[in-house]
């Protein structure tokens, strides 16, 4: 009676385990946040692009992983275009990575980033205030970056203007 009092209580914990994974794991899947939709102020509209470039799925052999579209930085602020998208998961953030052309986790732990914030959507155009004072040219990417798992979702390679 007792063994099975214990056998009862270690697989509703296990049990209850799992199913809180599952659903942790599955909700960004099954209910997606809606397509961002910023858009530039007149004021940011005619600062110059500083730099741009286009987000790129680094492991083709992980197809949970990806990202594609374009970004550019303007004096002030990153901006994902409108056909930015990305592999839905949890806590992704923005990042600003020294080191260009990234390719691996490796790319990106123990450097000096800048986290721009939280990812707000998994498509769609989004905007990023950068920091005052930043020097963009020391920073060779943009990256999106699972904080949750340290896992490197998806890079941009960054072109500066005049280089």
């Amino acid at each position: 009676m007792k063994g099975n009092i214990i056998s009862f209580l270690i697989g509703g914990i296990l049990g209850t385990a799992f199913g809180v994974a599952v659903g942790f794991f599955a909700f960004p899947f099954v209910f997606p946040p809606p397509p961002a939709a910023d858009v530039l102020s007149d004021t940011e509209k005619s600062a110059a692009v500083v730099a741009n470039g286009t987000f790129i799925h680094a492991n083709p052999s992980d197809p949970l992983h990806y990202g594609k579209g374009s970004v550019e930085v303007r004096e002030g602020s990153v901006f994902l275009k409108d056909d930015f998208e990305v592999g839905p998961g949890p806590k992704f953030h923005v990042y600003l990575v020294p080191k260009a052309q990234v390719r691996s986790e490796a790319d990106v732990t123990g450097q000096m980033f800048v986290d721009l914030g939280q990812l707000r959507a998994f498509k769609g155009s989004q905007r990023y205030p950068l920091p005052v004072g930043l020097d963009i040219k020391s920073f060779g990417s943009v990256v999106i970056w699972c904080e949750h798992f340290s896992v490197l979702i998806s890079p941009a390679d960054l072109k500066h203007a005049g280089a």
